[in-house]
């Protein structure tokens, strides 16, 4: 698969999603703030690899002359670590990036400062946060792995699957979660077929699951998101496989809007409904996803595609980024730790604490 950010100690390569499949064309990043308007702009897209991206970000930090002091280095990077915090909200593995090296980083300053600040420090602490960047990278990459292989268990041979949004190797620094699963079947001789929503309004299933899919010639077929329902009745569908943007410690989970859709169609059809997303996506800080904050983004992007209005001008419209699927709706939660089943909160912990996977309470 194409790269999806490339990182040197100068600047950050970033490939615009935006463009894809027609163009491929990288947004170049040589600071903090401008690699979070590269995420906050949807030129880089999926939980996992936003995570990636912002910590790539935050190692932009030592991009420019060190400062005077520390207390200036640290008020810098406190800024640099909001500002790529802030750039989206509902993905937690963009917080979990910035905040593990910025702790990182903080313990470096508060266990040095008594000593005056040289360049040696400032060299010092740069290669920490690329270092940890590049730690982060390849945990998703294994983590990817991991769970695509525990997914792929998970699926009968011959199974006709759907998916929702792209969560696939455009969306992660491995080989994807949900499509990661589907493609991990598929190489395991287990897929007969896969349903591609095309995800409204910025169309990632037609653009990108359908791009990943057909490069690695796995049968597939796009549909409108508004043709799930029949799709389901009439085609004999296996399971419905989606990634995750945040997870509650009960299991409710925020994705793509029109997951929570299929998650209430397959619960009708008695089709399977899994999510698949690594322990980074997990918020275990919240009961419920009830305080999942869901990102409201520009109404003009439901309003144009790819610059041409689509409604008449000046009409109004929403635009939830995502929406939450109750954990009553999950068959299973596929994780790099096992599966979590039944999805509940003791399950949760116990998977996540690396337990393995067994029939559960």
């Amino acid at each position: 698969m194409i790269d999806r950010i490339r990182y040197t100690k100068t600047a950050l390569d970033i490939l615009d999603q935006r463009l894809l499949p027609s163009k491929t064309v990288y947004v170049r990043a040589k600071t903090p703030a401008q690699t979070a308007t590269a995420i906050r702009d949807m030129v880089t897209r999926g939980a996992p690899l936003i995570g990636c991206t912002a910590a790539y970000g935050y190692a932009l930090s030592f991009n420019t002359a060190a400062p005077r002091s520390w207390s200036e280095l640290q008020k810098r990077l406190d800024t640099d670590a909001k500002t790529l915090r802030d750039a989206r909200p509902t993905a937690l593995a963009l917080a979990y990036a910035i905040d593990r090296l910025h702790e990182k980083s903080s313990r470096y300053i508060a266990a040095n400062r008594a000593s005056a600040f040289t360049q040696k420090h400032y060299v010092a602490l740069a290669k920490l946060a690329a270092s940890g960047a590049a730690a982060i990278y390849q945990e998703d990459v294994d983590a990817n792995a991991a769970l695509s292989k525990y997914g792929a268990a998970l699926l009968p041979k011959d199974s006709t699957v759907m998916t929702i949004c792209n969560a696939g190797a455009l969306a992660t620094a491995g080989m994807g979660t949900a499509v990661g699963v589907i493609k991990e079947a598929f190489y395991q001789n287990k897929i007969k077929h896969v349903f591609a929503c095309e995800t409204r309004p910025y169309l990632q299933g037609a653009r990108l699951t359908m791009f990943e899919l057909m490069d690695e010639k796995i049968p597939s077929t796009l549909i409108t998101d508004n043709m799930a329902a029949h799709i389901m009745r009439t085609c004999k569908i296996s399971a419905v496989i989606a990634g995750a943007d945040r997870i509650a410690s009960n299991g409710d989970t925020a994705n793509k809007i029109g997951t929570y859709m299929l998650a209430v169609l397959a619960k009708y059809h008695g089709v399977k409904f899994y999510i698949a997303a690594p322990k980074p996506t997990f918020d275990m800080t919240l009961r419920s996803g009830k305080d999942i904050p869901i990102e409201e983004r520009s109404s003009e992007e439901v309003c144009r595609i790819c610059g041409i209005d689509i409604a008449p001008k000046g009409a109004k419209a929403r635009h939830p980024a995502f929406d939450m699927t109750p954990a009553e709706l999950i068959t299973g939660i596929i994780t790099e730790y096992g599966v979590i089943s039944p999805v509940n909160r003791k399950n949760t912990a116990i998977i996540l604490g690396g337990g393995k996977t067994k029939k559960r309470e």
